[in-house]
């Protein structure tokens, strides 16, 4: 059979943690696991030759997040596919489908196929329906008040707290690659002064922190606007829509489990 695996799904239906299974399952083979943002950074920041030569090592390669909204990006990760299969690592990769249109249009099966036709062969679509888990509430995403972030904050064990504009302005100061540094060993981080992101660059980088987060299972306590107002109209379904989609969902789930830290009884 095919030696990669690409899981097709909408949000929250539980392909990061089926990819996560898999490379635990795996150990002790040399196995890595990281998002595709972090791959595009760790290739910018290595270049080509060395994140390949820093990859020989692993016979299964985990890849969460695959995006096709960015042609240079998609283009980039092929080249280093292709390496890393012709050396025999066994690629498995999950990318979100827009809600409304699973299974077709952009951000699906086809397309992932069609741009990465150079080493589709070597990959078996699998598809993935199911509601967004993080949202079975039903229930919109609400923030915290100042009180509640305060709560969290005491209860917490290791824990950052800033307003949002002061981390916007420091992680355009730190290379992508760092992000994982940047919240290691934390707990919880509390966010305050929620509020529209008008600038789409500042967005994207936002994105990629709670990413970054999100993998690194850190709660978050924020206050402020609501999560589904932080990107603004003027982008938000444009072509980096299914990212801001993402990170609504779990920006949400993190809130949720700051807030269940604070909950009496």
């Amino acid at each position: 059979g095919t030696p990669g695996r690409y899981l097709d799904g909408g949000y929250g239906v539980g392909k990061t943690h089926l990819l996560a299974s898999l490379w635990h399952e795996v150990q002790p083979a040399p196995a890595v696991y990281l998002s595709f943002g972090e791959l595009t950074a760790l290739v910018g920041f290595l270049s080509m030759k060395g994140a390949v030569a820093a990859f020989a090592p692993y016979r299964v390669v985990c890849i969460d997040e695959f995006e096709l909204d960015d042609v240079a990006n998609t283009l980039l990760a092929v080249t280093f596919l292709r390496a890393v299969v012709e050396r025999g690592a066994r690629v498995t990769t999950t990318s979100n489908s827009l809600p409304d249109r699973l299974g077709e249009g952009r951000f699906n099966a086809d397309d992932f196929t069609r741009e990465i036709s150079a080493i589709a062969g070597h990959f078996e679509p699998v598809r993935m329906d199911g509601p967004d888990y993080r949202h079975r509430s039903g229930a919109p995403a609400g923030t915290m008040t100042g009180d509640e972030v305060d709560a969290a904050l005491g209860a917490a064990g290791a824990a950052s707290e800033d307003d949002l504009d002061d981390v916007l302005t420091h992680i355009r100061r730190v290379h992508p690659v760092q992000l994982g540094a940047l919240v290691e060993g934390l707990d919880l981080v509390a966010l305050r002064g929620l509020q529209p992101i008008t600038d789409q660059g500042a967005a994207l980088l936002f994105v990629a922190l709670v990413d970054e987060l999100y993998d690194a299972e850190v709660a978050v306590a924020a206050s402020g606007c609501a999560v589904d107002q932080l990107f603004s109209p003027s982008y938000r379904s444009g072509g980096f829509s299914k990212k801001y989609g993402r990170c609504e969902s779990r920006l949400s789930a993190l809130l949720t489990e700051a807030r269940a830290s604070v909950r009496p009884g």
